[in-house]
């Protein structure tokens, strides 16, 4: 089901800090800037290999992840697996009762299809985002 590990979502409350620790830390320097202002976060993402690093930040208490960050602080906020078929994979997981948070794929950034699995999932608690490239 899983190709591989397509990128690893971390929550900072600052995209710029974020890239600029990565940037001094690590020499993470090519970094792409995305603002999704109907989603209220800032997105700072470095490519590392074929996975990807995802600074996600909300712009308003409206972003879906405010909660996580104000009430577990920055940090791994979720993993992403590339998948060949979104929508056969979202069967599949449904077919074996696994909870699904979105039963179809929803429009991500870099002309991907996107879709998340709860994090209550067989006890894991891990939010787990599956990706589909519509560029393959």
């Amino acid at each position: 089901m899983f190709t591989h590990v397509d990128h690893i979502g971390l929550a900072v409350h600052d995209v710029e800090a974020g890239i600029a620790f990565y940037t001094q830390a690590f020499g993470i320097t090519e970094w792409e800037r995305i603002s999704l202002p109907d989603r209220h976060m800032a997105v700072g993402v470095a490519r590392l290999g074929e996975t990807l690093i995802e600074l996600i930040a909300p712009t308003s208490e409206e972003a879906a992840f405010a909660k996580f960050l104000r009430d577990k602080g920055p940090g791994v906020h979720h993993i992403a697996y590339r998948v060949d078929d979104i929508v056969a994979a979202l069967a599949e997981l449904q077919s074996r009762g696994v909870p699904l948070i979105d039963k179809t794929p929803r429009p991500g950034i870099h002309n991907t299809l996107i879709a998340f699995i709860h994090p209550k999932a067989g006890g894991q608690g891990v939010l787990t985002e599956l990706v589909q490239h519509q560029d393959h």
